[in-house]
């Protein structure tokens, strides 16, 4: 399994469209898995305090995650020495790595392609769906979304739900006149 993307000059990684500065790859290896260690036992210090509810020990265990992370170089001073500013927790498109992001990122649901939805007169079933191409203005197929015909869960849910529930009777036929 691959990991999340990486910017060319190795200084973040990309999840979900958003910058998170890597660790500082110029640690020693024994140095970098000693803090990695110190890390998830801090992560997993927090868990424990969030399960317990102690908000002491929470306090406690995060500073321990903060100083690790620290000490990695994912947090506090930046660990390159070139005068870039540091880009953490921005959105990758909004930074200088805008072009090279929407080079090897692909585009949101839909958008950017183009190509619509629509119904199909062509089609050879009922209600079937088939790309369109948007025309020079919007039309009533590129504007709405078409409601899909079956419904996907087949449009039977509450009968079958309704047949499935003991006979209930009423308040009114369950009293007793005198």
């Amino acid at each position: 399994m691959s990991g999340p993307p990486v910017t060319p000059d190795g200084r973040y990684l990309v999840v979900r469209g958003r910058l998170w500065r890597r660790a500082n790859p110029f640690l020693p290896e024994p140095e970098r898995a000693a803090l990695v260690a110190k890390l998830m036992d801090a992560r997993r210090a927090v868990g424990a305090a969030l399960r317990a509810g102690n908000a002491e020990v929470l306090k406690a265990a995060r500073a321990r995650v903060d100083a690790a992370k620290r000490a990695l170089g994912e947090r506090g001073p930046v660990w390159w020495d070139d005068g870039a500013p540091d880009l953490n927790r921005r959105m990758a498109r909004n930074t200088v790595y805008a072009g090279w992001w929407a080079a090897i990122s692909p585009p949101p649901c839909g958008e950017g392609l183009g190509v619509g939805v629509g119904k199909s007169e062509l089609a050879g079933r009922q209600g079937a769906r088939t790309p369109i191409q948007p025309s020079s203005g919007p039309t009533a197929d590129s504007v709405s979304t078409p409601t899909p015909n079956p419904s996907p869960q087949g449009g039977g849910e509450k009968a079958r739900h309704a047949a499935s529930l003991p006979a209930r009777a009423s308040p009114r036929a369950t009293r007793v006149r005198r």
